[in-house]
């Protein structure tokens, strides 16, 4: 009975080992360019995620509504669209108690920089960032 299961074991090993030769991976002969041979570079692409002006609008639009109780309708609060730059879009949000909140928001990551302004106190001061397409699929 010794013998069998003695057996048994070794034929299980070498089974096991066998099968581990069939991992290592093949190795590809493939020609190295000469020096009189053109080598093109390509640069690996960028997804396309640069917001547009209405969809930044949008998405302001949602989050001043969620927070603020913004609607196109209020007649003490208001959305406009802002200065434009190369890197950013500038949108206002004028909230019912007078204060402005800018939207400074990145046209490439769509992070949007928030400043207060209180004009009738002369205050100003950054109050936080948001994602802003985390309110375009919302």
């Amino acid at each position: 009975m010794k013998k069998i299961l003695f057996a048994i074991a070794a034929l299980t090993t070498a089974l096991l080992m066998a099968g581990c030769n069939n991992t290592k991976e093949e190795i590809k002969n493939e020609p190295i360019p000469s020096s009189n041979s053109e080598v093109t570079v390509v640069e690996p692409s960028t997804p396309q995620t640069q917001l547009t002006e209405e969809t930044a609008y949008e998405a302001v639009q949602k989050y001043c509504n969620e927070t603020y109780g913004y609607t196109p309708a209020s007649s003490s609060m208001f959305l406009e669209l802002g200065d434009e730059t190369n890197d950013e879009y500038q949108i206002r949000f004028r909230s019912y108690t007078g204060a402005f909140v800018y939207f400074y928001i990145d046209k490439e990551t769509g992070v949007a920089r928030m400043v207060e302004k209180v004009p009738d106190l002369d205050v100003e001061e950054e109050s936080g960032t948001i994602n802003v397409f985390d309110y375009l699929n919302k």
